[in-house]
């Protein structure tokens, strides 16, 4: 693994990771985040894809530098075991049957693709509670539509490139729809707010006809 670690502006750390597979390298992201927002002269510690920004009080950089590189080596920083959530679908959506033809799949095909993998919550997100999730079969990437739509509802599962994901909250947005869940992604009076976070895995189910 290698890894670095930048100032990020006058007051935040940018700590960047390479050469472990993905998903590794999130749940290691998002354990070393969590220990850092323990530290009193950090603000802020959020993960991205391959790396996590860190929001420091000023004069502290050198020290929370220090801190960043001795969590990599700690074995706590390799993270806890992942949370499974089953989410049902309902595979209703706008864009299935474009996208399905767009990859020569028949409807039944791309949804049975879609809910086969177990997948991986990189990181948060875009929006509220909205997770990039990784393990989309590759023959379902779709590049995000050329025209965003000015509103999608809340619960609507899409994809949009290599991702899948779920819109936590009603917004504009230009990945794909494939259907909708009933699931809560995102509840301000919930703690926690956000039903999934970095590290957690999420398998899809088809959910049963009203």
């Amino acid at each position: 693994m290698r890894a670095r670690v930048e100032a990020y502006g006058d007051e935040a750390l940018l700590l960047e990771i390479e050469g472990e597979p993905a998903i590794l390298g999130q749940e290691r992201l998002e354990a070393i985040a969590r220990a850092m927002r323990c530290e009193p002269e950090v603000r802020e510690a959020v993960v991205g894809l391959g790396n996590l920004g860190v929001l420091v009080a000023r004069g502290s950089r050198g020290r929370l530098a220090r801190r960043l590189f001795a969590l990599l080596d700690e074995p706590s920083a390799t993270g806890t075991p992942a949370r499974t959530h089953e989410i049902p679908v309902r595979y209703d959506g706008e864009d299935l049957h474009e996208l399905a033809s767009l990859h020569g799949l028949s409807v039944e095909e791309a949804i049975a693709r879609h809910l086969a993998p177990l997948y991986s919550v990189a990181f948060l997100g875009f929006a509220p509670g909205f997770a990039y999730l990784l393990g989309l079969d590759p023959c379902l990437a779709t590049p995000r539509r050329v025209r965003p739509r000015t509103r999608v509802p809340a619960g609507s599962v899409a994809i949009g490139d290599a991702f899948t994901g779920i819109y936590s909250v009603a917004s504009p947005g230009g990945w794909h729809l494939l259907g909708r869940t009933e699931s809560v992604l995102f509840d301000p009076e919930r703690r926690p707010a956000a039903l999934l976070a970095a590290g957690d895995r999420v398998r899809f189910v088809r959910a049963r006809s009203s």
